[in-house]
């Protein structure tokens, strides 16, 4: 079984959206099943096909959630530390060719959001980070080849 960390904050947001899902969106489909099935034939009936593929999709992403809060860990965030960089950390690297800094929150999958500077703990960039410290110089492979970043700062 793999466990899922993640923050409190993280994992309040799945709830919320399995609620979401399973109030609102759920009767939905149910209703525009019904619909689709009182304009008669269902061998021909494009509407019905595209409300039960709907439902299909909707009780598959209501199953992954299930699944992902039921092997949720929370992180105690006042347990991490910046000695070297882990999960949960915020990472600001410089890109060491074109001297370019950014800063990144390595978190789980689930709560991934590049937007918002949240990578996953799965890309490239978050695996060559991990376990190193301040000043180390990582190698990411990235399409365009290889880059170099180091690492500047490690925080919470």
């Amino acid at each position: 079984m793999a466990f899922n960390y993640m923050t409190e904050a993280g994992l309040k947001k799945l709830k919320e959206e399995l609620t979401r899902l399973e109030s609102e969106e759920r009767p939905k489909v149910v209703h525009a099943i019904a619909e689709a099935r009182d304009k008669g034939d269902l061998s021909e009936n494009a509407e019905y096909d595209a409300a039960k593929e709907a439902q299909g999709m909707l009780e598959m992403r209501i199953s992954q959630l299930k699944d992902t809060i039921a092997n949720a860990r929370i992180i105690d965030d006042s347990k991490l530390n910046t000695t070297e960089v882990q999960l949960l950390n915020t990472v600001k690297i410089k890109n060491v060719a074109n001297g370019m800094t950014m800063q990144y929150s390595i978190v789980s999958e689930t709560e991934a959001d590049l937007r918002a500077g949240k990578i996953s703990i799965a890309t490239p960039i978050a695996k060559a980070l991990l376990g190193k410290h301040v000043g180390d110089i990582v190698e990411v492979a990235a399409p365009a080849g290889k880059i170099k970043f180091e690492i500047l700062e490690i925080s919470i």
